[in-house]
């Protein structure tokens, strides 16, 4: 069974030539809506999904601006609203070493490097200028780590197991 990866909402319509109005869910936006591209539209009704091919794609106002080979008119799209854009698996590149999608991080059990059991990694905070990994502990605490070198010290997404070297005062 194929495994989709969400990559926008459409929200609204744009103009009346087709243009959907989209909220980007991907770190890759001008890989993922370049021209010629499938993708795939999602609607809660329908249990297939709609093969679409992008005819263009712009920003406008924080969002992503995009039409469809085939659909030129507003009133061919108005359907779109409130639907999902996705890519399978097989569309997701490979990532430099040390970089990770964030479903290859998020449940991921986590140990220091001593082999204290921590919890499982829940989210992934992006504030700036590292990602936080947010660690749901046995004790049902949260525990806030930082994605850095000097705490991660090993990634097994095969295994699903993150090693961390814990910085003064980081788990209490």
């Amino acid at each position: 069974m194929e495994k989709w990866f969400n990559v926008g909402k459409v929200v609204n319509t744009h103009g009346i030539k087709g243009e959907i109005r989209v909220i980007s869910r991907t770190d890759f936006p001008e890989e993922r809506y370049k021209v010629g591209n499938p993708i795939y539209f999602f609607q809660s009704d329908k249990a297939v999904p709609m093969q679409l091919t992008i005819k263009s794609h712009r920003v406008h106002k924080n969002f992503n601006l995009l039409t469809f080979e085939g659909y030129d008119n507003v009133n061919n799209i108005e359907f779109m609203k409130g639907g999902l854009l996705k890519v399978p698996e097989s569309f997701l590149g490979e990532l430099p070493e040390n970089e990770y999608y964030f479903h290859e991080i998020i449940g991921c059990s986590v140990q220091t490097v001593d082999g204290e059991e921590l919890g499982v990694i829940t989210e992934i905070l992006t504030p700036g200028a590292n990602d936080v990994w947010v660690i749901k502990g046995k004790n049902k605490k949260e525990l806030l780590i930082p994605y850095i070198e000097e705490v991660v010290m090993k990634v097994d997404v095969k295994e699903k197991i993150v090693i961390i070297e814990p910085m003064e005062g980081l788990l209490s």
